[in-house]
């Protein structure tokens, strides 16, 4: 069995070092292109071999390169002192030191995406396209490896961080087709003369993302962002630093301009530092409500456009004409996805009072089967939660549960699975909790954790107030038979992303974004092109000009 973690290691060596890529072959020893070559080539494929068969794979990777990204390759930072420590959430190990990214660092990664801009910014649409279809390919072909890195720093499931991966190549493909087909319009004026619009970049784009996806969500951000012209400096969370730099990478195989997607690392203090940068035109932000209003805040004081996709605790309304097994389905796919950690989650599940004991049992019989344990195990359906702190913060809200009167039903606990290498990870059982009313605290608040509230409900009327009852309006769902009382329901529901007899499903195709607290600006569909782009009207006179002076 190949040692999985030396082999990555190898591979990120091999690339970064030896710079074997479409677009930055500079090999110092002569005549030895071949035999790296066909190098890479064998740890690509005892890779994808460990990835698939992954028996001495947790608990064996070790980061050994630089985690930024500038220039086209991996680097130090410039300058910072603070200290960064990444964890394997299945294990508790470190797997990654680094340091945060200083003021310098981050105008040396902004000045060079402004430099790929003025070339990026001059392709045509599809040249733009031609080169977001060959990242898209890169990912599909590397999806094995990717999925395996997402899941060993975030700890989801590794049947879930290949969903992940394909819904990332997926975004680039789809803002690829959009990349050709970007237009104004032309509006004739009287007398022959006439007017027409643009629609033009915006200029280097700062997107701060968030550890549930990582991923998934810097493609959200750069596909659009790309497709449209824009440069993108990218900060992905201190938890999870490592995937988004093998996107870098990728672009840069696929042919975008050197330094057109940098990756700059740290925490909140090099999150100010870009967005209050001068040269920074728009900022794009995935997280919590209290980060999101500082950076709306830093962002204003220079007019700098943003888009927030924000915290949410979304309702599930089952009635109860509904078909059973599929409310079920939906709210276990809508509370214990990426063990809980997402924000649209629907954890306030409203069900009609004449199925609530059916539909509790079911749901509870569920949750005590879900399989928790190695996440790069194929038959895990859960993994450990990101780290220490929030895993006692999860646990600390189920504790304040019980004392405002909730029953749990299952789960709610510190886990240990059975793997003498997992007892140090960051586990808990998935939670269902009964007995909820609307004013308490696990009902209210997001737990960001696999926590399920049910709460009965009898009419439609009460359940829509007791629903829009909320500061988020991030997602919402129906499951019920009958098709009018869903579409009516869908549109009293105050929030942006809703579902019908389903649950947690984000094509690209669609927008995605929030109302209320949840944030606003639109990822994902044809939307998020209005919020990468700037709208250039042009006069145009064919006739004499007239003046009153």
């Amino acid at each position: 069995m190949c040692d999985w973690g030396c082999c990555i290691n190898l591979l990120l060596v091999l690339e970064n070092e030896c710079c074997i890529g479409a677009s930055s072959a500079r090999l110092m020893v002569p005549n030895s292109r071949p035999l790296l070559h066909f190098g890479f080539q064998v740890l690509r494929s005892c890779l994808s071999s460990a990835a698939m068969s992954p028996v001495a794979s947790t608990g064996t990777f070790r980061q050994v390169l630089p985690l930024n990204y500038r220039s086209g390759t991996r680097v130090e930072p410039a300058d910072g002192r603070d200290k960064e420590e990444a964890y394997e959430p299945a294990t508790g190990r470190v797997i990654a030191t680094f340091t945060c990214s200083g003021e310098k660092e981050v105008d040396l990664a902004i000045q060079n995406a402004k430099t790929a801009f003025k070339i990026w910014s001059q392709k045509s649409g599809m040249e733009r396209s031609r080169i977001l279809l060959e990242a898209a390919r890169i990912i599909r072909e590397r999806k094995e490896e990717i999925a395996a890195m997402e899941s060993i720093n975030n700890g989801k499931s590794i049947f879930e961080a290949r969903v992940d991966i394909d819904i990332s190549w997926q975004c680039l493909e789809y803002y690829a087709g959009l990349a050709g087909s970007l237009a104004g319009q032309h509006v004739q004026l009287p007398g022959g003369s006439f007017g027409y619009t643009r629609r033009e970049p915006l200029g280097v784009c700062v997107g701060i993302g968030a550890w549930n996806y990582p991923f998934q969500i810097a493609c959200w951000k750069a596909g659009p962002a790309l497709a449209c012209g824009n440069a993108m400096v990218y900060k992905p969370s201190p938890f999870t630093p490592i995937t988004v730099v093998l996107l870098a990478e990728i672009f840069t195989e696929a042919g975008v301009p050197t330094g057109l997607f940098n990756v700059v690392q740290g925490g909140a203090a090099t999150g100010e530092f870009l967005c209050r940068h001068p040269d920074v035109a728009k900022v794009s932000f995935t997280g919590s409500v209290p980060t999101g209003s500082k950076i709306m805040e830093m962002a204003a004081k220079g007019i700098k456009p943003v888009t927030l996709e924000l915290g949410g605790k979304s309702p599930l309304i089952i009635f109860s004409d509904c078909v059973l097994e599929n409310a079920v389905n939906g709210a276990m796919m809508g509370n214990f996805l990426t063990q809980g950690e997402v924000c649209c989650n629907a954890t306030r599940v409203f069900v009609q009072r004449e199925i609530l004991d059916k539909f509790t049992e079911e749901v509870v019989k569920r949750t005590k089967k879900i399989k928790i344990g190695d996440p790069l195990l194929e038959d895990t359906r859960m993994g450990p939660l990101i780290n220490k702190p929030h895993l006692e913060k999860v646990l600390g809200f189920i504790q304040k549960g019980k004392e405002q009167g909730m029953k749990v039903l299952c789960g709610g606990e510190a886990y240990i699975p059975g793997d003498s290498k997992l007892k140090n990870g960051f586990y808990m059982s998935p939670c269902v909790l009964g007995n909820c009313k609307d004013d308490m605290t696990c009902v209210k608040e997001e737990i960001f954790g696999p926590v399920m509230s049910i709460l009965p409900f009898d009419t439609e009327e009460e359940v829509l107030e007791r629903a829009n009852n909320t500061i988020y309006g991030l997602a919402g769902g129906v499951f019920t038979r009958d098709i009018q009382r869903a579409h009516r329901v869908v549109a009293a529901l105050q929030a942006g992303m809703c579902f019908i007899n389903n649950y947690n499903i984000s094509p690209v195709e669609l927008p995605f974004g929030g109302y209320k607290r949840s944030g606003f600006g639109r990822e994902n569909g044809e939307a998020a092109i209005e919020y990468y782009s700037q709208l250039k009207t042009v006069c145009v006179e064919m006739g004499d000009v007239e003046s009153v002076f």
